[in-house]
């Protein structure tokens, strides 16, 4: 953000305020209100905060009409198509894409943090059986505090390096072992001759009596989605995260605090919601009366995993995650599967039909990450978790900015108080 000589005048009663105008490298010019309390007596309102920008950042633009998402400058789909996910980790923590020893040295301090601490296994077994996977990586993440002592203090530069590397190398095996409680088969340790999403795949699938060969298709594929995912500017979970950390808490206190709001189904739960569609729908011959009923205004039925609410065009992740879910579904085949014919159905009447073309209602990434988790095998309990564990890396690089920020606050947001005014007590007695 560089200053501007733009000012903005607001006039309300008797009093006029001068606030200075500041100009990103791009998007929109934003008014700077911090001052406005103190010298006009007055708070702005805005719910949902999608009219406030809480911070400066360099690390992730979106223009949603463009349909465009760049990663400190490099567009999303170039990433996905030609990087990998570790890669982009690199980029979105340091800024800049590493060079070959760079990134050997990254990917080998990420592969020898994988495994947990031996007492955390004892951690897992304290939850029910049947206990939803991301409920548990909410409370193993958050006890990686009670862990790992060292990395702890904010303060110290070289402790939130740790922290950031533990959190990236650790957070699929506890997702994968958060995977094996909930279907009741043992964990599987991670090994370090495998890649990231390798890696994960075969501590997910893999049981003792029969390991599991990692199809590079369906790892590819996996590391995509772990890529698409990486980080998407300031959503509820990475404001959650900056919330939390703001107040001084340990690196792992704030990333609990986001998985727990990527836990809501408003927010990561979209691919689920996705699938749960198509389940409702059931089979190909349905579509039409579905179809009919999202044209249908009087309907309170929508078709889920279409459209964005940040990207008025096309959704930039789509593309790339659509090609996945061709070479996964050709791979895997979907001729036993009827959610995946009627998402194959959907997706070519959606790409054809003037009526989705119009209002831009073309498939995001939400429809084709559940599509190929689907395929895969996860449950889609297992969907949010998965989104959890790609996130991570952007919740961490977004937390060392805030505080690397030296104007930055603890959040306080304030209220538009609709209450009671001052009032007396009164005895039990006497009312």
């Amino acid at each position: 953000m560089t200053d501007s000589p733009k000012t903005a005048k607001l006039t309300f009663g008797d009093k006029e305020l001068e606030l200075p105008i500041h100009s990103p490298s791009v998007g929109p010019d934003v008014i700077d209100i911090r001052k406005l309390y103190a010298q006009g007596d007055v708070f702005t309102y805005d719910p949902g905060f999608t009219s406030t920008a809480a911070c400066d950042s360099t690390i992730t633009f979106i223009d949603g009409f463009k349909g465009e998402l760049l990663h400190r400058g490099y567009p999303i789909d170039q990433l996905a198509g030609k990087s990998h996910y570790l890669e982009v980790c690199f980029l979105l923590l340091y800024g800049e894409l590493p060079s070959a020893q760079d990134l050997e040295d990254f990917e080998t301090r990420v592969t020898n943090h994988t495994m947990l601490h031996e007492q955390m296994m004892n951690f897992f077994r304290g939850f029910r059986r049947d206990a939803h996977p991301m409920a548990i990586m909410t409370g193993v993440v958050g006890a990686m505090s009670a862990f790992y002592h060292d990395s702890t203090d904010i303060k110290d530069e070289w402790q939130r390096e740790v922290a950031s590397i533990r959190l990236i190398a650790k957070m699929p095996t506890i997702a994968a072992y958060a995977y094996k409680y909930h279907v009741g088969q043992p964990f599987v340790y991670p090994r370090n001759d495998l890649d990231y999403a390798s890696n994960f795949l075969r501590m997910c699938f893999a049981v003792p009596a029969e390991d599991y060969e990692v199809n590079p298709i369906l790892a590819r594929a996996m590391d995509r989605i772990f890529t698409l995912h990486a980080d998407h500017e300031q959503n509820a979970s990475t404001s959650t995260v900056r919330l939390a950390g703001s107040s001084g808490a340990n690196p792992f206190a704030c990333i609990a605090a986001g998985i727990a709001c990527l836990w809501g189904p408003a927010h990561g739960g979209a691919n689920q919601a996705c699938l749960e569609m198509l389940e409702e729908i059931g089979s190909v011959d349905r579509i039409p009366e579905f179809i009919a009923r999202a044209k249908d205004k009087d309907d309170p039925f929508r078709l889920m995993g279409f459209g964005h609410r940040v990207y008025k065009n096309h959704d930039p992740r789509a593309t790339v995650m659509k090609e996945s879910a061709d070479e996964v579904l050709e791979l895997l085949g979907v001729g036993s599967n009827p959610k995946l014919q009627v998402a194959k159905e959907l997706e070519r009447i959606a790409l054809e039909d003037p009526y989705f073309k119009d209002k831009k209602l073309f498939p995001n990434v939400d429809f084709y990450s559940g599509i190929i988790l689907e395929a895969m095998g996860f449950p889609t309990s297992m969907f949010t978790p998965i989104f959890a564990l790609s996130r991570t890396v952007g919740w961490i690089a977004q937390w060392k900015e805030m505080i690397g920020d030296p104007t930055q606050k603890i959040g306080r947001p304030r209220q538009l108080y609709k209450g009671e005014t001052l009032r007396d007590y009164v005895d039990v007695e006497d009312r």
